[in-house]
């Protein structure tokens, strides 16, 4: 009997993974000598470049049509971007009908910069050139890998073979552009971008000196400078090794003031954003993503969270993300994709807690706030515990902050209470109501939205309304009541609230034939703002074999409302 020889495939999965190392190596790092950017901090936003409709577009598994892409265009445009990919013309008539489509109907605003992309071919460059001819300002983007990877197995080129082919295309550009004596061509603003792809595994001195010589051949000036993109195309090191990488680049490429460097990070590691901030801190001009991080794989630097970055640290983006849950009902509906729940910033449930703790810590914290405002009469730095970012900046309302489930505590279910009746809750009823509602919680187990929250507030601690809105005690219709109601009118005292509570007691002590404790009893006085107010009256009562309840009455006139906050 021959038996067959175990391959690595046949191998338990759990085996394939004892030993990593022999297969997998560490990132090699570089070793400056006089690395700057940890100590320096962003201050400014960048150049922002939107590759949505490009880069984005190539990797939905049903890439938008035209309509569509017009729509995202005209998003982009109302956000604040000012320079926009919007396509690889040459890889299909799609694209490259759609460029043409947004030169020919004047979509593109004066100050706003198109950008293509094409290979380093002669026939694809000529095509995209074609493609937006009559556009006021574009971007030639051309990209060549450059990493020992591509250049030996993709390839099969030698460094200098690689630096001709992209010398001789930048140039054909120029020849096809700027240099070109067409008149319509003459009339359009270039700008050369050179992609040196798979920067994160070229290294520095060659990325160098490949860019130094597209940069001889372009002729770049300082007003209008060359643009040199370094990707992470594939994330395969940890943030602050690119970062060096970058600053590397930054410190040694010739003539800075006639060069823009811009970033065009990926994800594959889960720290694209990392990446591109730390890299801006090395010196970068520019990056390049997605909004919510679209793109191949796992997808582009996401644009939203590193403009909101910004803005919570007191930078302007430039960029307006004022109507978050727009920018998401936009991006989902054309990209067919579902933005995750946790998203930063723009996730359903980024600013939700469910958890007692993290509630009774914002209601507190909104609490402070609330008054440090009213008391100063202007806008109070931003201080809140578990909340980055005030929700309302992104026009997210406040009532979605505080989720109710069985794992809330009493803070969120008190900060309910308080937007839906405007009332602060004594705490002794915070207690009652935060067990009844976690019971309930618990019984359902589903969330308890705000409208059940106000039905169990009413049913068990408010007196049923009538259409007239007063509140229905017929059986408390008798001359003690009435005649304690006459003499209270007019006054505002403590006292004839008392008494009102006492008398109404004294009633239900006769109807039911028991003694009855008043326990506690709170007012407060809401709605004072409007010159509007109302008198919020909480009672507790307790008679001998039952539980002590708690009423609750709300009204302008303090007795009645003492009169409807007696509920046995």
């Amino acid at each position: 009997m021959i038996l067959a020889k175990e391959t690595v495939s046949d191998r338990p999965h759990r085996d394939r993974l004892q030993n990593p190392a022999l297969k997998y190596s560490a990132f090699p790092k570089l070793h400056p000598v006089n690395r700057k950017w940890p100590e320096k901090s962003i201050t400014k936003p960048p150049r922002w470049l939107s590759t949505d409709l490009r880069d984005g577009n190539q990797a939905l598994p049903q890439p938008m049509d035209s309509d569509a892409k017009f729509r995202y265009f005209q998003s982009l445009l109302k956000y604040g971007y000012k320079e926009i990919e919007i396509s690889y013309p040459s890889a299909s008539q799609t694209e490259y009908d759609f460029t043409r489509r947004l030169i020919l109907c004047d979509a593109v605003p004066d100050d706003v910069w198109i950008q293509v992309m094409a290979p380093c071919r002669e026939e694809l460059i000529r095509t995209t050139i074609e493609s937006v001819r009559g556009a006021k300002k574009v971007i030639l983007h051309l990209h060549l890998s450059t990493s020992a990877c591509f250049r030996e197995i993709v390839f099969n080129m030698t460094p200098q073979e690689t630096i001709n082919l992209a010398v001789r295309c930048a140039k054909l550009y120029r020849e096809l552009t700027t240099d070109s004596g067409d008149p319509e061509m003459m009339r359009t603003e270039w700008t050369l971008e050179f992609t040196p792809e798979n920067f994160q595994d070229t290294s520095v001195e060659f990325a160098l000196q490949i860019c130094e010589a597209v940069k001889e051949a372009w002729q770049p000036t300082v007003e209008n400078k060359i643009i040199f993109n370094l990707t992470s195309t594939v994330e395969v090191a940890m943030p602050n090794i690119f970062a060096d990488q970058v600053e590397a680049f930054c410190d040694n490429i010739s003539e800075r003031e006639k060069v823009c460097v811009s970033l065009h990070n990926h994800n594959d590691r889960g720290c694209a954003v990392a990446t591109s901030e730390l890299s801006q801190l090395a010196g970068a001009d520019r990056v390049e993503g997605c909004i919510f991080g679209n793109g191949e794989r796992t997808g582009n630097v996401d644009l939203v969270t590193l403009a909101l970055n910004l803005y919570t640290q007191g930078i302007h983006p430039g960029i307006d993300f004022g109507d978050i849950n727009q920018v998401v009902n936009m991006v989902e509906e054309l990209t067919k994709i579902p933005l995750h729940y946790r998203a930063p910033y723009a996730g359903r449930l980024t600013f939700c807690t469910f958890t007692g703790t993290h509630q009774d810590a914002i209601r507190k914290g909104y609490k402070v706030r609330t008054a440090a405002e009213e008391k100063t009469g202007q806008v109070v730095p931003w201080r809140m515990p578990y909340l980055p970012m005030d929700p309302a900046d992104l026009n997210r309302k406040h009532e979605a902050i505080i989720r109710i489930n069985s794992q809330s505590g009493k803070g969120g279910i008190a900060w309910f209470v308080h937007k839906i009746f405007n009332i602060d809750m004594p705490r002794g009823l915070e207690l009652d109501f935060t067990k009844l509602v976690k019971t309930y919680a618990d019984s359902t187990g589903i969330e308890i939205m705000s409208g059940m929250i106000e039905d169990l507030f009413r049913s068990y601690y408010m007196l049923p309304i009538s259409s007239q809105g007063k509140s229905i005690r017929w059986e408390l219709e008798c001359p003690e009541v009435t005649a304690a109601l006459d003499s209270s009118k007019g006054g505002s005292g403590k006292s004839n609230d008392e008494y009102v509570t006492n008398v109404t007691v004294m009633r239900l002590e006769k109807i039911h034939g028991i003694e009855i404790e008043v326990l506690d009893r709170k007012t407060q006085t809401i709605g004072k703002k409007d010159g509007f107010q109302k008198t919020a009256k909480f009672i507790q009562l307790r008679s001998k074999g039952r539980a002590a309840a708690w009423g609750v009455g709300l009204h302008e006139e303090p007795t009645l409302a003492s009169l409807q906050a007696v509920r046995f």
